[in-house]
C-alpha cells in the first residue's frame, strides 16, 4: 500500500504513515400534493429529524418540543424514543408503548424496546430456514422470549424501528402510503446516532470484502448462496423474497440499497440534524462543537444549533463559535407557544446552511476539510491505493475522501487554519 510521506514541517503531527400533509401555507418539509404534482412529490418518505449533543444538554427536551411544533403545524409527527429514560413520557404527557401511541392532534410517540424488536426478524428467519432447511431445525427450537439483549444489539433497534416508520427501503410506488410527515428520533446517545448515520458509508468497505470471501473462496462459493438468501428473505428488502434471484443479483441489490440510503441521509431535505447544548455549561458548549465536527466526519450535514437557558437572555460569544450555523436560544421550560420566531424558522427551514465540509482547488491542487470542534493534534492523515483517496482519522472516526482524477497524488503538506484542514497534494 502507498503511504503519505513524512514531513519535516511543524505540521507533521497531522500526517501519519501507516505502514415527509399540512393544511397551512408553506409548511415545513412537505408540499401538499395535487393532481398536477409529480408522483415523486407524493412518494417522498417522511423527513427524519434528530438532535445531538452532550448527555444532559437537552436532546430529549428538544426532540419533544420539535415533535409538538411540527404537529401544531399540521404535520403528522411521530416521536421515536430509544431509551428507558422516562423524561420523554413526562414531557409528552402520555405513556409510551412499543407501538405508536396518539399523544395529541397529529402527534404520536413510540418507544423502541430491543428485547421485543428482535422477535420479528427471528420469526422471519425461522420461516425462511424451514424452507431452506439450512440449520436442520435448530433455529425452530429457539424461544425468542428467552433471549436477552447482548451488547451491540441496541444499535440495530433504531434501524428496524425507523425503517418501519420511514419505509425507506420499500418500492417507490408504495411510499405514497406513508403514515407520518416527520419522524423525530431521540436515541440512546449522540455517538450511537452518528454511528447509525455513518453506517451505510462504512458498510461499503465491509461489503466489498465479504463479497470477495463469498465469491473467491471455496468455502464462500459453497455456503454463501444459502446464507445470503437466508439473510435476504429474513430482512425482506423492498418486501420481496429471493425467489428467482441469483446471488449476484442479490449482491447488486444490496449495494444499490446502501448507495440509496447513503445519499438519502446526506440530503438535508431528508434528514435534519441539529446540535443542542446547555449554554450555562462550558463543557456542553465544547462538546457541541465537537459533535458538529463528528457529524461532518460521519458524512451528514448539520442544519443548525440550539442553546438552552432556564430564562431567555442574550448569549454572547457562543453563537459566533457555531457560525455559519443558524443559532437559536430555547428555555428549558418553554412550550411550543413560547418558541421564538428564530427557533420556529430553524426547525422548519429546508434550506441548506452554507458551509462545505470538503472543497477541492484543482489549480492549487489542495483539499480543504471543514473540521469544527477538533484540534490539529487529533487529526491523522493516511493514504492508500496510490493516492486516489485521503483517509482522515479523528478520535475513533474515519472518513474517506475520494480525490478527483486531476488531483490525485501524495500528500505534500498540511496545515490547520480557522477550523479548516488544508491538505496540499503533489
Amino acid at each position: 500500500m502507498d503511504l503519505s510521506i513524512l514531513l519535516s514541517s511543524p505540521l507533521n503531527p497531522l500526517i501519519r504513515n501507516p505502514t415527509r400533509r399540512s393544511h397551512k401555507i408553506n409548511p415545513p418539509f412537505v408540499t401538499m400534493a395535487t393532481s398536477g404534482d409529480s408522483p415523486s412529490a407524493q412518494n417522498k418518505p417522511p423527513k427524519l429529524v434528530a438532535f445531538i449533543g452532550k448527555g444532559g444538554s437537552g436532546k430529549t427536551t428538544a426532540s419533544v418540543l420539535a415533535s409538538k411544533y411540527y404537529a401544531s403545524e399540521g404535520l403528522r409527527t411521530c416521536l421515536v424514543v430509544h431509551s428507558q429514560d422516562p423524561t420523554a413520557e413526562l414531557l409528552m404527557g402520555c405513556r409510551l408503548q412499543n407501538t405508536p401511541t396518539e399523544c395529541g392532534t397529529n402527534l404520536f410517540a413510540v418507544k423502541l424496546e430491543t428485547s421485543k424488536m428482535i422477535l420479528e426478524p427471528l420469526e422471519r428467519l425461522k420461516k425462511v430456514d424451514a424452507s431452506l432447511n439450512l440449520t436442520q431445525g435448530i433455529l425452530e427450537r429457539i424461544v425468542g422470549e428467552e433471549l436477552g439483549v447482548l451488547p451491540g444489539m441496541d444499535s440495530f433497534a433504531p434501524v428496524l424501528g425507523l425503517q418501519n416508520l420511514i419505509n425507506l427501503f420499500s418500492k417507490e410506488k408504495d411510499s405514497s402510503n406513508k403514515e407520518y410527515d416527520v419522524v423525530v428520533f431521540d436515541g440512546i446517545s449522540s455517538e450511537e446516532l452518528l454511528r447509525l448515520v455513518g453506517a451505510t458509508e462504512r458498510a461499503r468497505s465491509y461489503l466489498k470484502y465479504v463479497k470477495d470471501l463469498a465469491e473467491k473462496t471455496d468455502i464462500g462459493r459453497l455456503t454463501s448462496p444459502s446464507i445470503i438468501k437466508l439473510v435476504y428473505d429474513s430482512v425482506r428488502m423492498h418486501g420481496r423474497t429471493s425467489e428467482g434471484k441469483t446471488s449476484s443479483e442479490i449482491w447488486t441489490e444490496i449495494e444499490g440499497l446502501i448507495e440509496k440510503t447513503s445519499l438519502w441521509l446526506t440530503n438535508h431535505k431528508n434528514f435534519g440534524c441539529y446540535i443542542v447544548m446547555d449554554l450555562t455549561q462550558l463543557a456542553s458548549v465544547s462538546a457541541a462543537l465537537r459533535y458538529w465536527g463528528c457529524a461532518i466526519q460521519a458524512g451528514t450535514h448539520v442544519s443548525g444549533a440550539f442553546g438552552f437557558l432556564r430564562q431567555l437572555s442574550p448569549v454572547e460569544g457562543v453563537s459566533e463559535k457555531f457560525s455559519p450555523l443558524p443559532f437559536s436560544v430555547l428555555s428549558l421550560d418553554s412550550s411550543v407557544d413560547s418558541l421564538t420566531c428564530s427557533a420556529k424558522e430553524l426547525l422548519r427551514s429546508t434550506s441548506k446552511c452554507k458551509y462545505s465540509s470538503v472543497s477541492f482547488d484543482a489549480k492549487e491542487k489542495s483539499v480543504t476539510l471543514f473540521m469544527p470542534g477538533f484540534d490539529k493534534s487529533e487529526i491523522k492523515l493516511f493514504q492508500y491505493r496510490g493516492g486516489s483517496e485521503l483517509l482522515v482519522e479523528v478520535g475513533d472516526q474515519r472518513r474517506i475522501i475520494k480525490l478527483p482524477g486531476n488531483m490525485q497524488g501524495k500528500v505534500a503538506a498540511a496545515k490547520f487554519v480557522d477550523r479548516n484542514l488544508i491538505v496540499q497534494l503533489r
